[in-house]
């Protein structure tokens, strides 16, 4: 999610202090993870209480008052001192409380996974790209008929004991319709685990499988190049014929085959 102006200022600040509530505690993290995403579907189903807590004519007191009123007793402390706090903010537009929120439950969710980050953001991938290539998942999991809890049952009927808590929470929240679809919600998430951690995402295609050898070569160049480290997705797509096709970013290094063919063919036409 991009924020702008006041927003942005008020997420790097609540980052700040998320970092510092939930440290050293997965139990905790999880927990407002939990929270904050709650309260974010709220706001956005409530616009009365959304209006009132992001208008700037409003005292701050007046906000904390009553979300004290309305999640007091119903979030975790931790989670209730970090809204007390975001609603204390200016914020550019009144939507980006609830999104702000939300990205702040995601970082939470990721910074429960503790040391499985790279495991974390493998499964989020592969779900994402079984979303993708399962064309009756992707309709059961979009279908509008299908409760939302019905939805998180074939998750938890698919990734339950199989993938980490975390995972499995990003990809319930993935359902709630806040992003365009399922995988662009999890494609965001895998991206902010990435960032959370200081890491550029890197989306390889290939025609055949990789070692691990090569994934950690084709990493540390990457990684050199930005300057950061890269977490790798790796997509086998006999399409490309051979080579290799790197999107990092806005960047596309393209040394495919079917690229060069389609060099070929266009020298040939003009």
């Amino acid at each position: 999610m991009m924020f702008r102006g006041a927003s942005a200022d008020a997420v790097a600040g609540l980052s700040d202090e998320l970092t510092t509530a939930i440290a050293g505690s997965s139990q905790t993290a999880a927990s407002v993870s939990d929270d904050l995403f709650t309260v974010a579907l709220t706001l956005r189903s409530e616009g009365a209480l959304r209006r009132f807590a992001t208008d700037a004519s409003v005292p701050a007191q007046a906000k904390t008052g009553l979300v004290g009123e309305v999640f007091g007793g119903k979030v975790a402390d931790a989670t209730l001192g970090l809204l007390t706090s975001a609603v204390s903010r200016r914020w550019t537009s009144g939507s980006d409380l609830a999104n702000g929120l939300e990205h702040l439950s995601v970082v939470a969710a990721v910074t429960s996974a503790g040391s499985d980050t790279e495991r974390l953001s493998d499964e989020l991938f592969a779900f994402a790209q079984a979303v993708k290539g399962t064309p009756e998942l992707r309709d059961a999991l979009s279908d509008p008929v299908r409760t939302v809890e019905a939805k998180s049952g074939l998750v938890d009927a698919l990734l339950g004991g199989k993938a980490l808590p975390a995972t499995l929470t990003l990809a319930k929240q993935a359902l709630a319709g806040t992003h365009r679809t399922v995988g662009v919600a999890l494609a965001e998430y895998q991206k902010v685990a990435a960032e959370v951690h200081g890491q550029g995402v890197a989306t390889v295609r290939v025609a055949r499988d990789l070692s691990e050898a090569d994934q950690a070569r084709l990493a540390d160049l990457l990684s050199r190049q930005y300057g950061r480290p890269v977490h790798l997705n790796l997509l086998v797509d006999p399409a490309v014929l051979g080579g290799i096709r790197v999107e990092i970013g806005d960047d596309v290094i393209d040394g495919t085959v079917l690229n060069r063919l389609d060099d070929a063919r266009r020298r040939l036409v003009g």
